[in-house]
């Protein structure tokens, strides 16, 4: 019987998620830049996952090879994080965290043509939804309410989150447990983005209140503590039930965009949406409709056991 509780934690991981627009957006019109937002968000964040290790006693202890591998793959992460959070400058933070939330169908397309898994119609079928979406997202902007170029960071942010996905799991760390995994990724996310503002001169330091608590909740609420309930739901009710309930992330920040920094909500836009995590939905559960399919049965989606892109740590 599936839990309850594991429900729970799903939901309030990807509502979590879904709250970054919340606090990074008034950070950028306040005139931090995305590298220095980024930085504080996961120096704080790793230190805020060591000292939860330190308490759960969870070692921390790596080898040089993993080190290594950890450090290259932070790049990767880097590129998703900065391209999302760029696009907010260009897009409303709910079409440009849905454009992101298609990183499952680039997984399926790369593992498709890259390393030549066998095609699936379910998967093909999710690419049509995922295009559909896109252009009615694309559509709404026909006023000029949406920058192409913002599309374009939005779909980037996805593509690198997917290659960084698929390259975690092809990688020695692959095995590593998702406390060490994170903490890693985080802390050399932290030391390039140091590095890369220091070296261009666009480090900025923060003096406002306002940002030191937006910050503050930005390392805490949608970095650690989501993908804390990650671990605890993907244990509960498996990775495809958690990964289903992902849809909570671009339907959060959708709500955070209308409601609170009062971003425009059309019907083309709300058709997009539904079509990019039908898309989403469609490929995370293709395994079980394909077996379902083949069978006649419909009843193996608790089954499913292989991994899945949600035990990777989020941006």
């Amino acid at each position: 019987m599936l839990s309850f509780k594991g429900f729970l934690y799903a939901v309030i991981t990807s509502a979590a998620f879904g709250l970054i627009p919340l606090f990074t957006i008034p950070l950028l019109h306040g005139g931090m830049n995305t590298p220095s937002i980024l930085f504080y968000r996961f120096s704080m964040a790793a230190a805020m996952m060591w000292a939860y290790s330190f308490f759960m006693r969870k070692s921390l202890r790596i080898s040089i090879r993993e080190l290594i591998t950890l450090a290259w793959l932070s790049l990767l992460y880097i590129g998703s994080a900065v391209f999302l959070f760029s696009s907010y400058l260009y897009l409303s933070s709910g079409i440009a965290t849905t454009m992101m939330f298609r990183y499952p169908v680039f997984v399926a397309l790369i593992m498709m043509y890259v390393f030549k898994e066998k095609k699936s119609l379910w998967t093909m079928f999710a690419i049509v939804l995922a295009v559909l979406g896109v252009a009615m997202l694309s559509w709404n902007g026909s006023d000029g309410g949406v920058s192409f170029f913002g599309i374009l960071l939005a779909v980037l942010s996805g593509l690198s989150y997917g290659v960084y996905i698929i390259a975690v799991n092809k990688s020695s760390v692959r095995t590593m447990s998702s406390e060490k995994l994170t903490f890693y990724v985080f802390l050399f996310t932290a030391v390039f983005l140091l590095a890369g503002t220091l070296l261009t001169g666009s480090f900025q330091t923060v003096e406002a209140w306002q940002d030191i608590f937006n910050l503050a909740l930005l390392a805490l609420v949608p970095t650690i503590i989501s993908n804390l309930t990650l671990v605890l739901a993907i244990k509960a009710i498996g990775s495809t039930f958690t990964s289903v309930l992902g849809a909570m992330e671009p339907l959060t920040a959708m709500a955070v965009g209308v409601f609170v920094f009062s971003e425009p909500f059309t019907l083309s836009t709300a058709l997009g949406v539904f079509l990019i995590i039908a898309a989403v939905s469609v490929v995370v559960l293709a395994p079980a409709l394909e077996k379902g399919y083949r069978t006649g049965k419909f009843l193996y989606i608790t089954k499913i056991k292989r991994i899945h892109p949600y035990i990777i740590p989020h941006h």
